[in-house]
């Protein structure tokens, strides 16, 4: 492994710091390319105008008559941490503005699929629905939205996936991604933009006179829940997500958030107040999405629905143990599919671009993380297969989620073996850097075989070469734990990457700890500082370049700092 220090402009960094930006702040966000007052303002008021997201005018005018007239409005949701979040904010915001009668509806993983199918459209409509609105769903939906207009129901569309060749044909369409919108935020969530869509209803209130004086409703008491969703989605965090984040992250830490997070944050073991962007990623995310791997998400939704404290806490602590179970499959699961991949790569005279793994045994819940964690070890493209529930023929239908590295987009991948094999796919979508497909086990060696012709074309030795960016040495001066507070205060995730450090380090002593981490007792430029490997086992040599990250243990009380280890420079 190769770690590497991201290149900074000294001009930029003095630039920063002319702005009263701490002088490590002003380093690190020069090094992720920002270099102006604006780039670094995170106040509502910077952020973008909903009138360039294409669609949200429109979609406004259609909720504002909707909740003028009375009528009656489905959410549809998806069954991830986005999609319950999202669920949460157009019911928690249409509610807000006055709308009588929203309910909603989340397909089940195993049982439905995902996005507005047919069969779901008819179970909306089975409810007297007059206003179909999906979120983070439905731009590929096209039976699904055809259905629900020959139903009788209007269909609203919120959504951030990459459209595909058809549109459906549905009322209106929200998605910054869709053709001929100027939003220049791309990676908006699909809560962000169910956020955007109720700012745009609530101006067409307005405009309609629709507020008695001083009774206009704000809608910033949803943005704990729109940060969440931002960061456990993994979008990337661009300046309109940084802000949505951080103004989220904020209203939390001042104790306005709703009480289920709060709860989630600490059957997580979380300080609600010192609530940072990690937690949503590796705390609170994964407990809201076990339940739509494993249970069902309106655990997940009714848990950020709920106002009563109590019920929130019962709530959470159900996801938590669903997330344990989780945790317990994925164990196992990414055990096996290690052997399998090691297997391949090991058969093979050069290592593959590309890893494939299938086995009858996998749960398809888990698929994507086990995906995740097979990318992270090998550093190539990788898709994992589950066995579907949904097969309906007598040919078996297989699952399949992937996850990418830098310089190879999944879902344009996914779309180039389409093009070259036409019935492989029986549905795809997804993004850069994740995505899902579902096929015919009896084709998964042609999937396995066009994945890796695509992967050779676009990929290259320097590109498979697994390197860490660093954010270089860390002077003597910053090695505290009130500086790693301060960090981790900031917002940082996908393409804002979170601070992380290289030096060389003097190892005192290191021993395994639960089996399969490294615990290790360093110094570091003459700090004596504790440390932990996260899934190693194997031991250092008593001087070792690390790349690291600062992290604070709360431990009675006391604050004390340790280094999380993400990776050690070859010895050559």
């Amino acid at each position: 492994m190769k770690i590497k220090p991201r290149d900074v402009h000294p001009k930029t960094v003095w630039t920063l710091e002319q702005h009263n930006i701490h002088p490590l702040l002003a380093r690190l966000y020069a090094a992720r390319g920002l270099s102006s007052a604006v780039d670094i303002d995170k106040s509502l008021s910077q952020l973008l105008s909903p009138d360039h997201l294409l669609g949200s005018q429109q979609a406004g005018a259609l909720l504002a008559d909707a909740i003028v007239r009375q009528r009656r409005i489905c959410i549809v949701a998806d069954y991830d941490c986005d999609g319950a979040t999202a669920c949460a904010v157009a019911m928690r915001g249409l509610k807000l503005l006055g709308a009588s009668s929203v309910q909603y509806v989340v397909p089940d993983r195993v049982v439905d699929g995902y996005g507005l199918t047919p069969p779901i459209a008819q179970r909306v409509h089975a409810l007297g629905v007059d206003l179909l609105v999906t979120v983070d769903n439905g731009i590929a939906s096209v039976e699904g939205v055809d259905e629900s207009i020959k139903l009788g129901m209007q269909v609203l569309i919120t959504d951030h996936h990459l459209p595909g060749p058809e549109l459906p044909l549905a009322d209106v369409i929200v998605n910054p991604n869709q053709v001929g919108c100027s939003f220049v935020s791309k990676s908006l969530a699909g809560v962000g933009v169910m956020f955007y869509v109720l700012i745009a209803t609530r101006a067409q209130l307005r405009n309609q006179n629709y507020f008695s004086n001083g009774n206009e409703p704000k809608l910033n008491s949803l943005l704990p829940l729109v940060a969440l969703g931002t960061v456990a989605d993994v979008v990337s965090l661009d300046a309109n997500n940084r802000r949505l984040v951080a103004n989220g992250l904020q209203m939390i830490r001042k104790g306005h958030s709703q009480p289920g997070i709060d709860a989630l944050l600490k059957v997580a073991g979380k300080d609600p107040h010192r609530v940072g962007s990690h937690d949503f990623g590796f705390s609170v995310g994964p407990r809201i999405n076990a339940a739509g791997r494993l249970s069902d998400m309106r655990m997940g939704i009714e848990c950020l629905l709920t106002d009563d404290h109590q019920q929130a806490q019962v709530l959470a602590q159900q996801l938590d143990a669903i997330n344990r179970e989780r945790q317990s499959i994925e164990t196992h699961m990414r055990d096996s599919a290690m052997k399998l991949a090691d297997a391949m790569l090991d058969a093979k005279e050069s290592a593959p671009p590309a890893i494939c793994v299938f086995d009858p045994d996998f749960h398809e819940g888990v698929v994507g993380i086990v995906a995740s964690r097979l990318k992270d070890k090998h550093h190539r493209p990788t898709f994992v297969f589950a066995s579907s529930t949904q097969s309906t023929t007598a040919q078996p239908i297989i699952k399949g989620s992937g996850r990418s590295i830098a310089g190879f987009h999944l879902r344009d991948a996914l779309d180039l073996m389409v093009k070259r094999h036409p019935q492989l796919l029986l549905r795809f979508g997804g993004h850069a850097m994740a995505a899902g497909c579902t096929l015919y086990k009896e084709d998964l060696a042609t999937f396995e075989e066009a994945f890796s012709q695509v992967a050779m074309e676009w990929l290259d030795a320097s590109t498979l070469e697994q390197m860490i960016l660093t954010d270089g040495e860390l002077d003597a001066q910053w090695i505290k734990p009130e500086v790693a507070q301060f960090l981790q205060n900031e917002v940082w995730g996908q393409g804002f990457s979170p601070p992380l450090f290289n030096d060389t380090v003097q190892i005192v002593s290191q021993r395994i700890v639960g089996g399969k981490h490294l615990a290790l007792k360093m110094k570091l430029k003459g700090h004596p500082i504790d440390g932990i490997w996260f899934g190693r086992t194997d031991s250092l040599p008593s001087h070792a370049h690390l790349a690291f990250r600062m992290e604070i243990d709360h431990w009675q009380g006391l604050d004390r700092l340790k280094l999380i280890i993400e990776g050690m420079a070859d010895e050559s």
